[in-house]
């Protein structure tokens, strides 16, 4: 593929979409709310391996996936980034489950920032001065939720804190997106398979043992993890680093409106002046980035070449 500073309308087309799956994301673990978050996460990874594995036969990079497997500091650094997606996933269904969703949004909303201040902590890099007033605002309204609810907003962190190192350590993964998924899904299936054999001897699965509609969107949960993921992997190869910094946030602000209209969760005062301050934030870290964009833009475009 040829190297490009300019949108792709495909690549735009593809990460729109797969950020609207993950805003609708909700709506389908909400219908799991009644299974354990465990057993839900166990089925998301055992399902997105053949889908995984299906693309990585399509792509031809199987050869990729052999010389990981022998080379362990590579499947050391997956076996950390799977574990951190796992937290990631099991914080999330929870947070669906048990009414936490606009703390799920919060989360998604705070993690660019948090991604800028652990770039300046770990890898050296100098935060602007609009990033660290950025910061700063997303801080003072953690800390005001934490005032008003009398404890850290454990949800909103964690997802915060889970995703931003996964994407640290991600970097450090020398394979492609859909090979680094499929090695992550691959180590997290041994004790994903053991847990549902676990569960349904035991009587408190649901898989085939439920309902034929819990059976179904257990399947599916393969489906709704693995296609968003690989989907965006390719469309952001093909759009500038602001574009995506602007696109990132269409998935959480779906989440925290289907909490609110949808979900019925409450809006109290803490979040009333959490989330504006969020918002004004992720306006300052994003106008910078725009900026930047536009004075690097070469005077001349090369398209991309198809992938």
């Amino acid at each position: 593929m040829t190297a490009t500073n300019e949108d792709s309308p495909r690549g735009l087309a593809l990460a729109v979409t797969a950020y609207v799956m993950w805003g609708f994301l909700p709506l389908y673990m909400k219908a799991l709310a009644h299974v354990p978050p465990i057993e839900v996460i166990a089925h998301r990874v055992i399902w997105s391996v053949p889908i995984a594995a299906v693309i990585l036969l399509a792509m031809r990079r199987t050869a990729d996936i052999r010389a990981a497997l022998s080379n362990p500091r590579t499947l050391g650094m997956a076996a950390v980034t799977a574990a951190l997606i796992s937290i990631n996933w099991g914080v999330y269904v929870w947070a669906i489950a048990s009414g936490h969703t606009l703390d799920a949004a919060l989360g998604y909303y705070i993690n660019p920032l948090f991604s800028v201040g652990l770039g300046a902590l770990l890898l050296g890099e100098r935060p602007r001065g609009a990033q660290i007033l950025a910061i700063a605002l997303a801080a003072v309204a953690v800390v005001v939720l934490t005032v008003a609810a009398g404890q850290v907003p454990v949800v909103a962190l964690g997802l915060t804190f889970s995703w931003g190192f996964y994407a640290y350590f991600k970097k450090s993964l020398p394979v492609g997106s859909a090979q680094g998924f499929f090695l992550e899904v691959m180590l997290l299936t041994p004790p994903a398979l053991a847990l549902i054999a676990w569960m349904g001897m035991s009587g408190k699965g649901h898989f085939a043992t439920g309902s034929a509609q819990d059976t179904w969107l257990l399947l599916g949960a393969g489906l709704v993890t693995a296609v968003p993921l690989i989907v965006y992997a390719t469309g952001a190869k093909l759009l500038r680093l602001s574009t995506i910094g602007i696109l990132q946030y269409i998935a959480p602000t779906m989440i925290f409106l289907t909490a609110v209209f949808v979900f019925g969760e409450p809006f109290g005062t803490a979040r009333m002046i959490a989330f504006p301050m969020i918002w004004a934030a992720l306006v300052l870290y994003t106008v910078p980035l725009i900026r930047e964009s536009r004075r690097k833009r070469p005077p001349e475009m090369v398209a991309p070449d198809p992938v």
